[in-house]
C-alpha cells in the first residue's frame, strides 16, 4: 500500500492589543456584534490556510509561559478546558496506528506526511518535532518505543492548533455570564480576539470534510460529515456541530467512541419475541435519532445488531446467531465498497430474527454492539500480515490492541424462551 493509501484510511479529521481590560473588553464586543458573512468566510479561509505558518518569535511582553505551545501551559490557567481536551479524541490525534505509518513513509517524505498531518497535528512546530523524531527513530540501533521522543507532535490537535496564530490568539466572544473582566491589569497573552467562526459549523468543516476533487469510494467522499449535516434538519434548525460535540463549550468532542454519547444519538427498539412452528422470532430496531450526520459518518465505526440463543448455563448457541451491520464497508486498501448501511439522520435499519428454535435454548439475547474502529482492526492486521510495516511495526501493534479494546455495548437485554 502506498503513501496516497495511507493518507486517505487516516483522513476518518486578529490583532493582539495591549489595552486596559475594558477596552479590550469593548473591542472584542464590538468586532464580533459587526461581523458578516463575508468575514467569517474570510477569517476560516485564512485561519485554516495549510500548511499552519510557523508562530515567529513571541512578543516582548509575554511571559516564557504565555510563548510555548503545548497544551499544558495552556492548562495552567484554562484547566477546565485542559481536562476535557485531555481525554478527548482530539489529544489523541496522534495516534499509534498513524505514527506508525508516517514512520513507515521515510524520513525525507514531509509531503505524504503533510496530508495527515494537516489535520492529526497541523502546527509547522509539530511537523519539524516529527520529522527530527522520524530521522532519529530510523538512524538510531535498536528500537524506539512508543513513548519515547519529543511530545509536541503528540498532542494531535492541541490548543494552539485552533487558537494561535503567529502568536496572536483568538477564541470565541467572551460569554455573557462570565464576571466582568477586572480593569488595570495586563491580560493573558495580551488578550484574544474573538470571531463567530468558533461557534460555526464551518470551522470544524476544515478538518471534518473533504472537497469535491479528494478522496472518494464509490464515488462518495470519505469524508463528509459537514456535508451529512448540511443536508439534515439540523442545519435547518441552526443546530451546529459545536452545540453536540462542544455542549456549552466543553473542549469534549465526543462521538462514537464514547457510550453516553451514542446512547443519546440513537433510539433501539426490541421488537415481541415469540415463537411460531418451533421457529423464534424477534427482531432489533435502531434509528438515527439524535446525529446530525450519517451514523457513522466515516467508514472506521461498526455498529452491530445481534440476536442469539443462549443455553441454560448462558452458553451462547453459535449456530443461532444473527446479526446486521449499520457500517460503510470497503476493501483494506479502500478500493472497493462492499456495503453501505449508513444511517442518515432519522433513517432506521432493523435486524430480523427469525431462527429455529435450538432443543437447548432457554433464552434469546438481544444486543446492539459499538465497534469504533473496526476498519482499522482489519486494516492494522493487513499491514501486519503482509509485511508492509517495518519500522512503525511496534507502533501499528499498539494500535491494532487499542482499536479491539474500543468496542462497547449501547443496549443489551434477554429474553426468556420459557414464558412464551
Amino acid at each position: 500500500m502506498n503513501a496516497r493509501s495511507h493518507n486517505t484510511v487516516n483522513a476518518i479529521r486578529w490583532i493582539i492589543v495591549v489595552l486596559p481590560i475594558v477596552t479590550l473588553a469593548t473591542l472584542l464586543t464590538s468586532c464580533v456584534s459587526g461581523e458578516s458573512e463575508e468575514d467569517i468566510l474570510a477569517f476560516l479561509e485564512s485561519h485554516w490556510s495549510r500548511p499552519v505558518a510557523p508562530q515567529g518569535e513571541a512578543p516582548a511582553s509575554f511571559e516564557a509561559i504565555e510563548s510555548r505551545l503545548d497544551a499544558g501551559s495552556c492548562g495552567t490557567c484554562h484547566s477546565d478546558q485542559m481536562r476535557d481536551w485531555s481525554g478527548s479524541q482530539h489529544s489523541m490525534a496522534m495516534s499509534p496506528g498513524l505514527l506508525g505509518q508516517l514512520l513507515d513513509m521515510g524520513a525525507d517524505d514531509r509531503e505524504s506526511r503533510q496530508a495527515c498531518l494537516r489535520c492529526h497535528a497541523p502546527l509547522a512546530e509539530q511537523a519539524n518535532e516529527l520529522a527530527d523524531f522520524v530521522s532519529a527513530t530510523l538512524s538510531a540501533q535498536g528500537e524506539t518505543t512508543p513513548d519515547s521522543g519529543p511530545q509536541l507532535f503528540r498532542q494531535g490537535m492541541l490548543c494552539a492548533a485552533c487558537h494561535v496564530r503567529d502568536y496572536q490568539f483568538y477564541g470565541p466572544p467572551r460569554r455573557e455570564d462570565l464576571p466582568p473582566l477586572p480593569s488595570g491589569k495586563r491580560v493573558a497573552h495580551d488578550g484574544w480576539i474573538s470571531s463567530g467562526a468558533f461557534q460555526d459549523s464551518r470551522f470544524c468543516a476544515s478538518c471534518h470534510q473533504f472537497q469535491p476533487d479528494e478522496g472518494k469510494l464509490n464515488g462518495k467522499l470519505m469524508e463528509n460529515t459537514y456535508g451529512e449535516w448540511k443536508a439534515s434538519r439540523y442545519a435547518a434548525d441552526g443546530k451546529s456541530c459545536q452545540s453536540c460535540h462542544m455542549p456549552d463549550r466543553r473542549h469534549l468532542w465526543r462521538g462514537i467512541h464514547d457510550s453516553a454519547t451514542v446512547r443519546e444519538g440513537v433510539t433501539i427498539i426490541a421488537g415481541e419475541v415469540f415463537v411460531l412452528s418451533d421457529t423464534l422470532f424477534g427482531s432489533l430496531t435502531l434509528t438515527n435519532s439524535g446525529a446530525g450526520h450519517n451514523l457513522p459518518t466515516y467508514i472506521t465505526p461498526r455498529i452491530i445488531l445481534e440476536g442469539v440463543q443462549l443455553d441454560s448455563a448462558g452458553n451462547e448457541i453459535e449456530i443461532s446467531r444473527r446479526w446486521n451491520w449499520i457500517s460503510w464497508e470497503a476493501s483494506v486498501n479502500l478500493d472497493e465498497e462492499y456495503q453501505d448501511t449508513r444511517l442518515a439522520p432519522d433513517e432506521s435499519l432493523s435486524m430480523d430474527y427469525s431462527e429455529p428454535l435450538d432443543a437447548q435454548a432457554a433464552s434469546l439475547r438481544l444486543q446492539v454492539r459499538i465497534e469504533p474502529d473496526a476498519f482499522y482492526t482489519a486494516f492494522y492486521r493487513a499491514l501486519l500480515d503482509g509485511g508492509f510495516t517495518d519500522r512503525g511495526s511496534d507502533f501499528i501493534r499498539r494500535a491494532l490492541e487499542e482499536s479491539i479494546s474500543s468496542h462497547f455495548t449501547i443496549f443489551d437485554t434477554l429474553v426468556p424462551i420459557g414464558s412464551l
